[in-house]
């Protein structure tokens, strides 16, 4: 795995979150999502902007006037994608550790098995 293969529409934190939270729900209330976020009207509208403009995620108001809410759902090529966003994200941190050492214990038991 490589850099190459992260998404760069994921890979803001606040796209990455906004993903995060729909892959784990049918729909979610633009309020709810400002709120767990911890992002402005504004700020949360611009992420909700961009992932709707790659097909990640699909916008329904519902309403009129005061009563008007906004609906977002993650598309299936955005649940896609945030997994393998995930899954590229895993094998660059994984693929940087060092292996692990051997526990004392563990050392024991291969003496014992041979």
């Amino acid at each position: 795995m490589s850099l190459r293969d992260l998404d760069p529409v994921l890979s803001t934190s606040k796209k990455l979150a906004a993903m995060g939270v729909l892959a784990n729900a049918r729909d979610v209330e633009f309020s709810f999502l400002r709120e767990h976020l911890e992002l402005s009207d504004s700020d949360l509208s611009k992420q909700m902007r961009a992932l709707t403009e790659v097909g990640y995620v699909t916008v329904k108001k519902r309403g009129r006037g005061a009563q008007r809410r906004t609906w977002f759902r993650a598309t299936s090529a955005g649940s896609a994608a945030l997994r393998s966003h995930i899954q590229a994200l895993n094998d660059l941190v994984l693929d940087s550790l060092p292996p692990p050492k051997p526990q004392p214990q563990d050392a024991e038991e291969a003496s014992r098995s041979k």
